[in-house]
This record gives C-alpha cells, sequence and structure tokens, in this order.
C-alpha cells in the first residue's frame, strides 16, 4: 500500500522543496498525508478539466506542476474558480502536492530535462544555489550543437512536436551558449546576458522583455508555457509509476494548452 507521506517522501527526494522559490507554495497543499494514494494522476496545472478526470477516476493524489492554492484565500466558495476547485477537491477527498519551482531547479528537474532535449552539453546551473551541490540551481545553460537560430528553433519544433513558436532575432545568427527556462522565464534574461549567452530558451515573456533581448542582441525563442513544461509532468508520472507500481499513475489526459495559435 502507498500512502500520500511515502508518494510525498519520495516527490521531495526528487525535487526538494528546499530548493523552492521564496514565494512560491510547495509540498502537500491539501490532504491527510496518512491516507492511501493508490491512484496518482500528474498534472501540470489544476483545472475545471483535470479536477472533473480526478473525480470521475477516483484520484487520491494529484500531484500539480502549478500549485493550488498559490496565494492564501479569505475563504473556500464556490464563487471564485482557484476556491471552487479546492471545494470540489476536497468534497471528492483528492489530495494535492505541488513540487513547482523545486522541481524547475532539481538536478534532473525540468531546466536539466530541457537542456538534453535541446541536445546542450557541459550544462551547469544559471543560478546556482549557495549550499547546493553543481548541478542544481535556476535555469540552465550549455552549448548547442545548433550552429545558428534557425537550426535550434527547427530542433525545438520537431523534439516538442509543434508547428509554431515566437522567437526573437536573426534566423542567421551564429548561436554556441544557449541558456534555458522553463515557464515565464523572463526575469532570466538578464542572468543569461551576463553569462554571455547567445540564445534563450524560455516558455513565455513580457513584450518589453523581448525588446530588452533584441536590444542586447541576444536571440530568444519562446515556446510557450504549456509546452515548455508538460512534458515533464508527463515523464513524472512515469518515473512515480516505477517507484510505486502497486499504485496506478498517469498524466491527466484531459489537460490542454489553453493558448492556440492560427
Amino acid at each position: 500500500m502507498t500512502t500520500i507521506k511515502d508518494a510525498c517522501r519520495f516527490l521531495d527526494s526528487f525535487a526538494p522543496t528546499r530548493l523552492a522559490e521564496e514565494w512560491d507554495n510547495v509540498g502537500l497543499l491539501v490532504g491527510d498525508a496518512a491516507a492511501e494514494a493508490n491512484q496518482i494522476m500528474t498534472c501540470l496545472t489544476v483545472t475545471p478539466e483535470s479536477v472533473a478526470e480526478a473525480i470521475e477516476k477516483k484520484v487520491d493524489l494529484i500531484v500539480s506542476h502549478h500549485p493550488l492554492p498559490f496565494r492564501p484565500l479569505k475563504r473556500l466558495t464556490t464563487d471564485a474558480t482557484p476556491s471552487k476547485l479546492l471545494w470540489d477537491l476536497i468534497r471528492g477527498g483528492v489530495s494535492i502536492y505541488s513540487p513547482h519551482t523545486g522541481f524547475d531547479s532539481a538536478a534532473e528537474g525540468i531546466n536539466f530535462s530541457l537542456t538534453q532535449r535541446l541536445g546542450l552539453t557541459d550544462v551547469k546551473p544559471l543560478v546556482p544555489i549557495v549550499g547546493e551541490a553543481n548541478s542544481i540551481g535556476a535555469g540552465r545553460l550549455g552549448t548547442t550543437p545548433d550552429a545558428t537560430l534557425a537550426k535550434l528553433i527547427e530542433r525545438i519544433k520537431r523534439e516538442f512536436a509543434i508547428e509554431t513558436l515566437q522567437y526573437i532575432g536573426q534566423l542567421d545568427s551564429t548561436i554556441s551558449r544557449v541558456a534555458v527556462a522553463c515557464g515565464s522565464g523572463g526575469s532570466f534574461l538578464e542572468k543569461a546576458r551576463r553569462a554571455k549567452c547567445d540564445a534563450f530558451v524560455t516558455g513565455e515573456t513580457t513584450f518589453h522583455t523581448c525588446l530588452e533581448a533584441s536590444a542586447n542582441n541576444v536571440s530568444m525563442v519562446l515556446l510557450g508555457h504549456y509546452t515548455s513544461e508538460r512534458f515533464a509532468v508527463e515523464a513524472l508520472a512515469d518515473l512515480l509509476g516505477q517507484t510505486f507500481p502497486q499504485a496506478t499513475v498517469w498524466a491527466s489526459e484531459q489537460e490542454s494548452d489553453p493558448v492556440s495559435w492560427v
């Protein structure tokens, strides 16, 4: 029998909560650690669709990359989306665990996985965490085998099976050193510039960050917040399934990217 506590202990060893940013809300956010975890579902975000799936399939534990709740709630009613989702999950006996930025920065976390999918070598953290191993930290940087921005973009489209993305820079520009930061990683642009990176790959960022990248001759590729992170929660489901073979584990089948391109 697997308990919520068993799953939490493993998740904290794989993506330590101590690595999370101070502003984050990570760990077991809803639930009873002593309860059984026979049905575990991972997802990027707790949404009406993933909640309905969890309740229908009698999930015991949702492992959601993005926390719910993220900010403190003054009341738990059905009048607002976050509190309604929590109300439905609690009534259904579904617990929530979120690794979030601890997962981003872990030794084999999302940003490391991004570098592997991009074929980067000589990988190291973009922002090392004091007191942690050299393989741990926020963001990543490494050397790309793709000699131009166009070739890097081709690799990203092929690797993530996407047809469109956004970019800043000249397609024929030479690149060698590449930084990555999953999700909304625009705040890492300055770190990438200081590390003398030619290109920066992230999920999404603001218009003004794009202008800053252009002004500093740092090429940037925006593959979408969902695309930059969803693959990792699918891999996490596989890892949890291998670790707890007595439990049924899967990545949400109803979750999808809310943003579309035409």
